[in-house]
Parts: C-alpha cells; structure tokens; sequence
C-alpha cells in the first residue's frame, strides 16, 4: 500500500495569478508499487446553489446553476513504472494561469457561493488495485481595481427611535440616542474595522452593543436571481447597561476565507455589510444596517 503527500513550497499556501505553484510529491510504499503514471491537476471553480426558499421559485434557473471553472491544468509528473520501497519524492512547478477568457477570483468560502482552487495529485494503478489520490486546497488573492471613489471617508451615524425603518408601532420602543462613526466604508481587507459609538441616553437598561458582519450573496442569470444575506461573525463591543456618553471602540478583523474583495459578476454578486445591534433588557432589539465595500491592495 502507498500513501500520496503534496507539500507546497510556500506555507502559508497563497499565491497571485501569475506566479509559480512550487512543491514535492511525496510517495511513501511498503515495498515496490507499481503504477500507471503520477499526474497533477490544478483546479479552480466557482460553485453556486440557491438557497432552499427559492427553489420553489426559479425551477429553470435552479437547473442552470452549474460550476463555473477558472482553472484546469494537468501536468504528468512520473511515467509507468514502480516507486521503490520508502519515500520518493518527486518535484512540480506549475503556473497559476486562468483559462481562456476567464479570470481567477479571490478564494470565498460562502454559503451560496464558494470560489475554491484545488491541487489534485492522481497515482493511476492497475485494474486489480486501486487508484490513489490526494487533494490540497491552495488560497488565491486578487488585488482590487481601486478608483478615487474607493478613498477611505468617515462614515457619521446616529441611531433613535425617529430613524428606525420598517417600524409599524413605535409605541414600545424606549426613547435613547445612540451616536457614533465608523473610520470607513471603503475597507482593506487586511486592516481592522474601526470606529467608535457612544449610548447618550436610553430610558430602558441595555443588555448588550453588538457588530454583526453580513455577507450577502446573489446568484443569477437569465431565468432571475436570488439574493441572500447571512452572518459571518458577531462580536460584542459593549456588554450590559453600559456607561452613556462614554464611547465604545467598534475593532474587527476581516475573517480569512470567509470573506473577500467585493465582487460583481454577471452570474453573481459578493457584497458585504454591517450591522450595528442594540439589545434591551426586555430582549427588544434595534439595528442599523451600513454596506461596506471590502478591497485588498
């Protein structure tokens, strides 16, 4: 029996559009193995699936959802032959190059959409064994095309009963003033999220101050779209009736992975937002909701 490793080069396992992919192959046997030939297959596709509300609703556009590949390269590493008994460890370089007429987007692992980048190592065996194969996910990052409308600009809010939206009955909402800003709306992936909130005034006890990240995701094509909204992350910035007229310090880091430069396409859309969360002792809540736009440099 064999076992197939692929070890990358470079650790961390990121890499751009346009550099080289270096690594090993380590083929550890028993014995002599005998085999039809050792391949490498870079692969990069965009999944997207509908959420289950609205399947109902875009049958023809539910069959249509089908991956979109980035990426498919396939490199012969090793000829038939036989690996000797113990470790033999065989070298790649490959290039990270999008197919034809199609561009490589950042690595996203979503809910409804996921761009994911695979190297699939594959040792073909004979009919009476069976054929081994390993496989290594690998990160892609894209840098944004930054305009001067993307220039970092304070964001100013203040959140109170008169600015509440979607609010049929205001009877039972306490009267409090909540202001504050946010550094920018326009933020570097690789930066924190900062700013600050201050609690003037609230007639009922608070019982927590809350950031909550948003990923919204929209798949699409002819027969229509679906557009959902999902949480990332939440972290509380503010824990019980907190002081008034003190200000809170709003600090996020970006998670890895879940999240990636703003991207619109024509079959689909990753954007992201934020939502400032108050919660009162008696359990009523009050949100203020800002879209962000994520770049990376």
């Amino acid at each position: 029996m064999a076992t197939l490793e692929v070890r990358l080069k470079r650790a961390s396992k990121v890499y751009r559009e346009g550099e080289l992919i270096r690594g090993v192959v380590a083929v550890t046997s028993k014995g002599d193995i005998s085999h039809n030939g050792l391949s490498l297959t870079l692969e990069g596709t965009v999944n997207l699936q509908l959420s289950a509300k609205s399947v109902g609703v875009f049958e023809a556009f539910y069959n249509s959802l089908k991956p979109i590949p980035l990426l498919n390269y396939t490199l012969d590493l090793v000829k038939p032959g036989k690996f000797p008994n113990g470790t033999t460890e065989v070298p790649f370089e490959l290039p990270l190059k999008a197919k034809t007429g199609k561009t490589l987007y950042e690595t996203y692992h979503g809910v409804f959409v996921s761009v994911m980048y695979n190297m699939r190592c594959d040792m073909k065996r004979s009919l009476l064994s069976r054929d081994i194969q390993k496989v290594v996910e690998f990160i892609v990052e894209t840098k944004s095309d930054i305009t001067a409308e993307d220039d970092p600009k304070r964001v100013e809010f203040t959140v109170s009963p008169e600015s509440l939206q979607n609010v049929k009955n205001r009877v039972g909402v306490p009267d409090f003033l909540v202001t504050g800003y946010l550094d920018t709306a326009n933020c570097i992936i690789t930066k924190p999220f900062t700013g600050e909130l201050t609690v003037s005034h609230s007639s009922a006890s608070i019982r927590s101050v809350e950031l909550q990240l948003v990923r919204v995701e929209t798949c699409g094509c002819a027969e229509g779209f679906s557009r959902d909204a999902t949480e990332i992350q939440n972290i509380q910035i503010g824990e019980g009736d907190v002081c008034r007229k003190v200000a809170l310090p709003i600090y996020m880091i970006f998670p890895r992975l879940f999240t990636c430069p703003t991207l619109n396409t024509s079959n689909f859309k990753i954007e992201f937002e934020v939502n400032i969360i108050i919660v009162f002792q008696d359990d009523h809540l009050v949100t203020d909701n800002f879209p962000i736009k994520l770049l990376r440099t």
